[in-house]
């Protein structure tokens, strides 16, 4: 998947569209994690240190197709401006005369940002009209939005097609997210050992069978593990388990010989909130209890299997480890990972709540690489490409 980047053309003069990912967690006006803002500034930089007007866009939440106050991207405008140690100009939409107006007034070396894409319904239906209308601000297309790589919208797919023939490359962050992603995928450093924690079985079927055919070893958590039990015949008392997926789970034992291991104890608890916790060995969980994380024997009996690793990727949560009881598991996964990285073996983190995770232990700098997409890079590990990036030159 060999691409140019934004350091292949000479952007000095040019206006250079971008399509960001500025999805970032906003409360009371106020941005509290900016990580993702953080992960584009080469690109950014790239551009406007080189002389180019460069004009971004991103989404922001879900809006119903139109304007709420509460998706704008101001609070967005403010921190890149903070960060930039510059002012950033800002148009009220991202179509239309505010959005004409700001970038016609664009100079060299400035920076526009336009009002979240997902303000008009047309954007998720990658309308034609709508991403020409998004196209005729770019002499240069840039997809920097790893995180909304693996959705066809207008602003990552239709505007890149209307620009054919002028140059459409990916920026730093995507380059980074292709080559870990990428070579983990494709080319692994043997033994490969993939991690898949979450609650469904169902949100990563698809991935499990992708993985089962690259990896060595697959280590499963979080309460995706409850409905392999069942398919086992076990007993999981009240834990989250997905019946309509057991089928599908005894099928990907059966397919996996012995790669695909599974808790061989949980923790247990009368509910989420209970701080009374018990240890039970990996299928017998009484009728009244439910399982909220590995217990002490799989973190041992996974920490071997990830010391051996040379490749590993991480995507999900042991257990529910926003609670101080239920965190052991992941955070010993954290530390394993982080540990075998500084043996010298590659390590990628997939994104959301896996990111979080990691970030929360202060560990995200001891990794390989932290993926800044949960979505997009589960989907990568699925199918290898994505149709917004075969697109670009």
């Amino acid at each position: 998947m060999a691409k140019k980047t934004v350091a292949d053309v000479d952007v000095k003069g040019k206006r250079v569209l971008m399509r960001v990912d500025f999805n970032v967690p906003i409360e009371g006006g106020r941005i509290t994690d900016d990580r993702r803002i953080v992960m584009a500034l080469p690109s950014i930089k790239s551009v406007i240190d080189r002389g180019g007007r460069l004009i971004l866009m991103s989404h922001l939440g879900r809006p119903k197709g139109g304007p709420e106050p509460k998706y704008s991207l101001k609070p967005c405008v403010d921190r890149l401006s903070q960060l930039l140690g510059k002012p950033v100009k800002f148009a009220e939409d991202c179509i239309g005369v505010p959005a004409q107006k700001a970038v016609a007034d664009l100079k060299d070396g400035e920076v526009l940002i336009l009002e979240n894409v997902r303000f008009h319904k047309e954007e998720e239906k990658n309308d034609p009209n709508f991403a020409k209308q998004l196209a005729q601000f770019g002499d240069v297309y840039v997809n920097d939005a790893f995180g909304t790589a693996h959705r066809e919208h207008a602003s990552t797919f239709g505007a890149a097609q209307a620009l054919q023939g002028k140059p459409r490359v990916i920026g730093f962050l995507i380059q980074k997210e292709l080559k870990f992603l990428g070579d983990a995928v494709s080319n692994p450093t043997r033994p490969f050992t993939a991690i898949l924690g979450g609650a469904k079985v169902s949100d990563k079927i698809q991935v499990i069978e992708s993985l089962l055919g690259k990896c060595d070893t697959l280590l499963i958590g979080g309460a995706m593990a409850y409905t392999f039990f069942l398919a086992q015949g076990k007993s999981v008392g009240k834990s989250l388990v997905e019946p309509d997926q057991v089928d599908l789970a005894r099928n990907l034992l059966a397919k996996a010989g012995g790669k695909l291991k599974l808790p061989v104890d949980t923790v247990v608890a009368d509910s989420i909130d209970s701080t009374a916790t018990s240890v039970v060995e990996g299928g017998n969980i009484p009728a009244d209890k439910s399982g909220f994380d590995i217990g002490p024997k799989t973190i041992a009996m996974y920490r071997d299997q990830i010391a051996k690793a040379r490749t590993i990727v991480w995507n999900g949560p042991m257990g529910v480890f926003e609670k101080p009881q239920f965190a052991a598991g992941t955070k010993a996964i954290a530390e394993a990972v982080a540990e075998v990285t500084g043996k010298g073996a590659t390590t990628v983190i997939g994104g959301g709540d896996s990111a979080a995770a990691i970030e929360q232990m202060g560990l995200s700098d001891k990794v390989s690489h932290v993926s800044t997409g949960g979505g997009a890079s589960l989907e990568f590990l699925e199918n290898g490409h994505f149709s917004t990036i075969d697109i670009l030159d």
